[in-house]
């Protein structure tokens, strides 16, 4: 999943980008709007985490441009405004969930994670392919009943192929899902840790279409 923060607290920013990594998704920090419709207009999102008071405006003008325009990418509105009306008027801007500042990091991870469930079309945290028993909630895997340990990256890149069944990623959309702008990726990451889930998870969990990309295996 990659995901785009805007958030010009830098204290709190670092620590929302920290939790997002170690979390194995890809984030994007940026402290003001102007950077923010660069972002957006240069990468695809999986989801937006957006403050309101930024040096440059309002976030929920920003919010309303991404609406008026077509774009879906889910929004968390993160802020301290906390007032009821602050609240609706988020949310019928086009905001999926509303965070109110102070908040626990280990909160803001599982919004992010019922957000995107809601999008794939699979709210159930809980699913079944084949052999596997996955919980996305928990973030843990069991193949025949036994549990089987991820790396945050292989978990990372295991949830992109869940989230689009059946859909051929590329290797670039691959690489987009886990690393921010301006990171060094090998060459062969992505085969690397493709090689790895196959080990661990089966074979044939992942399919490859050669010069092209890969996909989900049928269960």
């Amino acid at each position: 999943m990659r995901i785009l923060l805007i958030e010009d607290d830098t204290v709190l920013g670092a620590a929302v980008r920290d939790q997002i990594a170690a979390n194995g998704q890809s984030v994007d920090w940026v402290t003001r709007l102007d950077a923010a419709t660069d972002a957006v207009h240069g990468a695809s999102y999986d989801l937006i985490l957006l403050d309101l008071m930024l040096p440059d405006g309002r976030g929920i003008t920003f919010l309303k441009a991404l609406r008026a325009r077509g774009d879906v990418t889910p929004v968390i509105i993160l802020t301290a405004l906390d007032q009821v009306s602050d609240r609706i008027e988020g949310l019928n801007a086009g905001a999926d969930d509303y965070l109110v500042k102070p908040f626990d990091l280990a909160e803001l991870s599982a919004r992010i994670g019922s957000v995107a469930r809601r999008y794939s079309g699979n709210p159930n945290p809980i699913i079944t392919h084949g052999p596997l028993e996955i919980d996305l909630a928990a973030r843990s895997i069991r193949r025949d009943g036994k549990p089987v340990q991820l790396t945050a990256r292989e978990w990372a890149l295991f949830e992109a192929f869940l989230s689009r069944p059946g859909q051929l990623l590329s290797k670039a959309q691959l690489d987009d899902k886990l690393y921010a702008f301006g990171a060094e990726v090998e060459s062969n990451t992505i085969e690397v840790h493709v090689s790895r889930l196959r080990k661990k998870l089966g074979s044939a969990i992942i399919e490859t279409e050669r010069g092209m990309g890969y996909r989900l295996g049928k269960p």
